[in-house]
C-alpha cells in the first residue's frame, strides 16, 4: 500500500510539473520591476524596466547622453546644444533655452538621449513634462532607431510621441514617420490634441507600442493611433510603411526656431524658457506571467500589388503575436515580424504552397494556415 501510493505521489508531481512547464515554453521568466522605478507596475501586467526619476543632483550619465552640436536638428533650428542647459532641480529635469550667443548661434539649449544606455521595443513609456512658455519654442518626447537597419531617415522610422510648438500653445502633436509616409513628401501620419495648460502644469505623455500598433496618450487620453494594416499598402514592404519592429531610444530636447518652431518668429522676451520632465518610465508587458492562450491561426491570404509578396489577416493572442513562421511546402522558410512577407530566392516560374504559423511572445504557435499557391515570378 505504501508503494502504491508513493508512485502515485510520484506520477502526481510529474503531471503537475509536466503542467507548469507547458504554461511558459521555452522557460521564460517573469518579469521583476527594477528598483528605481516609483511607480514599479501598471494595471494591465506592465513591469517597469527602465525608469529615471530624476532624484539625483545632476543628469545620471549611466542613462542619458548628452548630444552636442550646432546642427540645427536637420531643421534648421537656432541652438546650440550644450551639457550646461540641462540640470536636476528639485527631483526634475530641467532643459533650459536661452538667449545667448555661442558658437555662431543666437540660442542654447539641451538634447539628451538614451542611445545605447536604454534601448527599447514593445514598450510602454510614459514621461510627465511641462512644455515651454514662448513662440519659437518647440519641445519633444521623440524616439529614433538604435540600428538603422532599413537604412537611414526615415526609412528605420521616427516615432514622436508629443511635440509642442509655442506659437500654438494650447495643442500638442503626435506623429510617426516612415520612407513612405514623412513630412519631406508631406506624407506623414500626425494626429494633434488640445491641451491648453501644457505649459502650465504637468501632464504624462505615454507611448503603447506593440507589432504594427503604436498609441500615443496625453493623461491616459488618446492623442493618435497608428496601425500597420497591409491591405492599403500592399504596393509596398511592410518597413517602407511600418519599420517599427526594431529597438529604438528615447529623446528630450527643447529646440527654437526651425522648419516648424519658427513658423511664427520667436518671441526674444520669451527666453530663458524651460523644459521640465517630472520622470521617464518604460514598461513591458510581464508575457511569462499573464500569457495563457495560444495564437489564432493565421486567416484570408492574400496576393498584394508588391511582385512575390503576400499579406494575411493579423493573427489574435491574449497578448500579442511577436512573429510569423513561413512554410513552403511545408518546410520553415524564414520568419516575419509583421503579417507581409515579400519572397526572394526562388525558382522562378515554380509554384510554392505557403502557410503561415503565428508565434506569441512565450513560444507558443499557432496550427499552420491553409496553403495559399505562390507562383514565384
Amino acid at each position: 500500500m505504501k508503494k502504491i501510493l508513493i508512485i502515485a505521489l510520484l506520477m502526481f508531481i510529474l503531471v503537475g510539473c509536466e503542467k507548469d512547464s507547458g504554461e511558459v515554453p521555452n522557460g521564460l521568466l517573469p518579469l521583476t520591476a527594477i528598483d528605481d522605478c516609483d511607480e514599479p507596475t501598471l494595471e494591465g501586467g506592465w513591469t517597469c524596466i527602465w525608469a529615471d526619476e530624476f532624484n539625483g543632483t545632476e543628469v545620471d550619465e549611466t542613462k542619458w547622453n548628452f548630444e552636442v552640436n550646432g546642427s540645427g536638428g536637420g531643421n534648421n533650428e537656432l541652438q546650440y546644444y550644450t551639457r550646461e542647459n540641462a540640470s536636476i532641480v528639485d527631483g526634475k529635469l530641467v532643459i533650459t533655452a536661452k538667449k545667448e550667443s555661442y558658437l555662431g548661434k543666437d540660442y542654447t539649449s539641451s538634447r539628451l538621449t538614451t542611445k545605447y544606455k536604454g534601448t527599447f521595443e514593445y514598450v510602454r513609456i510614459v514621461v510627465r513634462a511641462k512644455n515651454p512658455v514662448g513662440r519659437g519654442t518647440w519641445s519633444a518626447i521623440w524616439m529614433m532607431p538604435l540600428m538603422n537597419a532599413y537604412g537611414g531617415w526615415p526609412d528605420s522610422g521616427e516615432i514622436d510621441i508629443m511635440e509642442y510648438v509655442g506659437y500654438d500653445p494650447s495643442y500638442v502633436h503626435s506623429t510617426i514617420h516612415t520612407e513612405k509616409f514623412n513630412h519631406n513628401l508631406n506624407t506623414q501620419i500626425g494626429f494633434g490634441r488640445l491641451v491648453p495648460n501644457s505649459n502650465t502644469e504637468f501632464h504624462d505623455y505615454e507611448l503603447i507600442w506593440s507589432p504594427g500598433y503604436l498609441k500615443t496618450m496625453v493623461d491616459g487620453e488618446t492623442i493618435g493611433e497608428f496601425n500597420y494594416v497591409p491591405a492599403l499598402t500592399s504596393d509596398t514592404p511592410y518597413p517602407e510603411a511600418f519599420p517599427f519592429d526594431q529597438e529604438f531610444f528615447l529623446i528630450l530636447n527643447l529646440a527654437i526656431g526651425g522648419n516648424w518652431g519658427g513658423v511664427q518668429g520667436v518671441d526674444t522676451t520669451a527666453f530663458p524658457t524651460t523644459f521640465e520632465i517630472d520622470y521617464a518610465r518604460v514598461y513591458k508587458q510581464d508575457y511569462a506571467t499573464l500569457d495563457k492562450e495560444k495564437p489564432s491561426e493565421p486567416e484570408n491570404i492574400s496576393l498584394a500589388q508588391l511582385k512575390n509578396t503576400i499579406y494575411w489577416q493579423k493573427s489574435t493572442d491574449d497578448y500579442g503575436v511577436a512573429e510569423y513562421a513561413v512554410y513552403l511546402d511545408g518546410e520553415f522558410h524564414k520568419y516575419a515580424n509583421l503579417n507581409q512577407i515579400t519572397f526572394s530566392g526562388l525558382n522562378i516560374g515554380q509554384t510554392y504552397q505557403v502557410q503561415i504559423q503565428a508565434v506569441d511572445f512565450v513560444g507558443r504557435a499557432s496550427s499552420l494556415s491553409e496553403s495559399f499557391s505562390l507562383m514565384y515570378t
